[in-house]
């Protein structure tokens, strides 16, 4: 299954009724809707204006952070009226839930992509970290967030939520580890590896760098790979 097939299946089972209490506090209104039949974008096919339109809260959320980003910056940085984006996201939260998840997909699928073919577990596990680490420093709006506001993912990073943010991220990467691991053991692999690499990027340390490839190669070699299979199972098949 790909990751972009697992967030349907999630969504699938999603309440539609999920987030319309955001409609109350955000403020549109059945007659904003209506009154929208001209707006810019109204005639583009549903899935382009849904992208654009969370493009246009990435691109805010990069420059004010999530509690400062409204519905309105949005809408504006869309180029559509506030009532469209409601269209398609009946609140801030629910707009918030589908930029992750979009970009969740974006980056299992590059991820996933560049450890395709690896001969070795450890070439797999080198190509995952490396990928995952130079994703995060260059991805602008998640960069502001943990720099700025870390009390915004802090939520998603404990208890409860924190299972559940682990369990949708080793769904995700649990196809690259596959070939060596298995199917059943190939997701308790990348949880495991999920909780090794955020450690290390919330809380960097001097003697690994994430982004640099000898370097994550030798935290992996000694330790990580000993540690997910016996040496005689690291090849592929």
């Amino acid at each position: 299954m790909s990751p972009k097939d697992v967030i349907a299946a999630r969504d699938a089972t999603r309440d539609p009724r999920d987030g319309a209490a955001d409609d109350a506090t955000d403020g549109a209104t059945d007659d904003d809707v209506a009154l929208d039949l001209t707006a810019p974008g109204a005639g583009d096919e549903p899935n382009a204006t849904a992208s654009r339109i969370l493009d246009a809260a990435l691109v805010c959320v990069a420059r004010v952070g999530v509690s400062k980003t409204t519905l309105d910056d949005v809408a504006r940085t869309a180029g559509c009226s506030r009532a469209t984006v409601y269209r398609y996201f009946p609140g801030k939260q629910p707009l918030l839930t589908a930029l992750v998840d979009r970009e969740a997909v974006v980056l299992a699928d590059a991820l996933c992509a560049t450890a395709a073919g690896a001969p070795t577990l450890s070439d797999a596990v080198v190509a995952l970290v490396v990928g995952a680490a130079g994703a995060f420093e260059r991805h602008d709006a998640l960069r502001f967030v943990l720099d700025v506001e870390p009390e915004v993912l802090l939520p998603y990073l404990t208890f409860e939520a924190a299972d559940e943010f682990l369990a949708r991220v080793s769904e995700l990467v649990a196809p690259a580890l596959e070939p060596f691991l298995g199917r059943d053991r190939a997701p308790r692999g990348a949880e495991w590896l999920a909780r090794l690499v955020l450690s290390y990027l919330c809380s960097p340390s001097d003697s690994v760098d994430l982004t640099d490839e000898a370097s994550v190669r030798s935290l992996v070699d000694d330790f990580v790979v000993p540690g997910l299979v016996p040496s005689a199972t690291t090849l592929r098949g």
